[in-house]
């Protein structure tokens, strides 16, 4: 009979323990048995340290800035920052090319995808050549890398950036 006793308050202990753990993990019951989860916050900051996906994972979120205008025949680059930087390790970054420059003719053609190092940082550089057209059409030409979605990290908010090739004085 005593063993009996040890055994009810033991159960009546662990229903009283999942009842009160029960709102704090948001579990809901589910029409097969099983309990449903609800979903996590979104991130409110893709910039944030951390971005959450829909499996629950932790990655770091990537960016990228334009480094500025260039002028015809000098080099250019584009900066990515990942944070956080991940410390044990490097990331490569997919990423696609566009806008009026034409690869092999107005600079040397990109290779995807890109190395971020442990510093959290990476740079694609942008190496210009002679304007092979008419000397008298001096016009200038957008380069415009878009990043693309990948394995081991997140896309922030800037996607994308804008370099102007511009002609030589």
């Amino acid at each position: 009979m005593k063993n009996q006793k040890s055994v009810f308050i033991a159960i009546v202990f662990a229903l009283a323990f999942a009842l009160a753990l029960a709102p704090v993990t948001k579990a809901t019951p589910h029409p097969d048995g099983g309990p449903t989860y609800a979903p996590p916050p979104p991130n409110e900051a893709a910039d944030s340290a951390y971005s959450t996906s829909p499996e629950g994972e932790n990655l770091p979120v990537v960016t990228i800035h334009s480094a500025g205008n260039i002028l015809r025949g000098k080099t250019g680059s584009f900066v990515l920052d990942m944070k956080p930087a991940l410390v044990f390790g490097a990331t490569f970054v997919k990423f696609s090319v566009s806008g009026t420059a034409g690869a092999g003719v107005d600079y040397a053609p990109l290779i995807s995808p890109a190395y971020i190092g442990q510093s959290g940082y990476g740079v694609i550089s942008i190496a210009t050549l002679p304007d092979p057209r008419a000397g008298s059409f001096r016009q200038a030409y957008s380069i415009v890398v878009t990043l693309e979605p990948g394995l081991g990290y997140f896309i922030g908010e800037q996607k994308s950036a804008l370099i102007w090739i511009k002609p030589a004085q």
